[in-house]
């Protein structure tokens, strides 16, 4: 007994953080904290900055005075933002579930010793991260093969697999659950189905929350399918909008023949000002700020996972 306790007090000692090594650590996160958090409040002080202050100070933490004018024009300028939300919103929660199911189911087969083309299918996996096919087939498949141009599907397909993500979840499960689990739930009766849905899901939580928090960021800041595939309003999605309103303002401003011209001074006054751009990234970034919190106790979870108990 007094054995063990002298193992156990030698382990903890040996993995006891000194405490100039804690100020060190806690002093470089504070710092890489802070210059995470400065660019989102910046971008925010300038969407409720005056033009007038823009124009005599720039981009300034401090402005001479600020309003709500950008975002009271956002909320009273037609139904288009709101319908980019939905769709975005719709898009990234359908997308995230469905493939984060599917790449799971993909990396439990996988991670069974007892399936014997599991090596063979592994190689498949992995080759696709080597190679593919292109943006041209992709897009010729999607319009012609699946007509899947200007609909909806097309942004929840998209981008469905990712093989990277199917070899983490593959190494997760087979390193978190033993292969015992499964072979006693084979001898109680259990179909994989059952394995899958009661042991595989319940205890893979963390290594779920991680791959689906990369999935619905990635997700929710994609624009290139909807600027390749999206033609109907009703279905463009959010980042595709702000990246159509940076495209025209861009344009029109380095072609100086249009803009000196009367329509190219009527669109540049009718596009959005900085502070409503600024306002627009606002808007598209903080329900996503809010994803973070909830996926934050599987990550907590996910470091406990075969830690070493007194």
């Amino acid at each position: 007994m007094k054995k063990k306790e002298r193992e156990s007090n030698s382990f903890a000692k040996i993995n006891r953080i000194k405490p100039a090594t804690n100020a060190v650590f806690t002093s470089v996160m504070s710092v890489v904290a802070v210059a995470t958090v400065i660019p989102v409040v910046l971008v925010f002080i300038i969407s409720i900055t005056s033009s007038e202050s823009l124009t005599r100070r720039g981009f300034s933490f401090f402005p001479l005075s600020v309003n709500t004018v950008a975002y009271d024009n956002l909320f009273k300028s037609g139904s288009q933002l709101v319908d980019s939300y939905l769709v975005t919103i719709e898009v990234t929660l359908l997308h995230t579930f469905v493939s984060v199911m599917i790449m799971t189911m993909y990396a439990y087969v996988l991670s069974q010793q007892r399936f014997p083309a599991r090596k063979f299918y592994t190689f498949v996996v992995f080759f696709t991260m080597l190679f593919s096919g292109g943006l041209v087939p992709s897009y010729i498949i999607n319009v012609n093969v699946l007509h899947l141009y200007d609909t909806f599907w097309i942004l929840v397909l998209s981008s469905m697999v990712s093989a990277f993500n199917i070899i983490v979840l593959r190494t997760f499960i087979t390193t978190t659950i033993p292969i015992d689990l499964f072979d006693a739930a084979q001898i109680d009766g259990a179909t994989e189905f059952t394995i899958f849905l009661n042991i595989v899901l319940p205890l893979s939580k963390a290594g779920l929350a991680t791959i689906g928090l990369f999935v619905l960021v990635g997700k929710w800041n994609e624009w290139f399918t909807g600027m390749l595939y999206i033609d109907n309003p009703k279905l463009i999605p959010l980042q595709t909008m702000l990246t159509r309103i940076q495209q025209k303002i861009d344009f029109i401003k380095n072609n100086s023949s249009i803009a000196s011209t009367p329509d190219g001074i009527a669109m540049l006054k009718s596009m959005p000002s900085e502070q409503t751009r600024m306002a627009i990234l606002v808007l598209s970034t903080v329900p996503i700020l809010f994803a973070y919190p909830f996926f934050q106790r599987y990550f907590i979870q996910g470091m406990t996972i075969g830690s070493v108990k007194g």
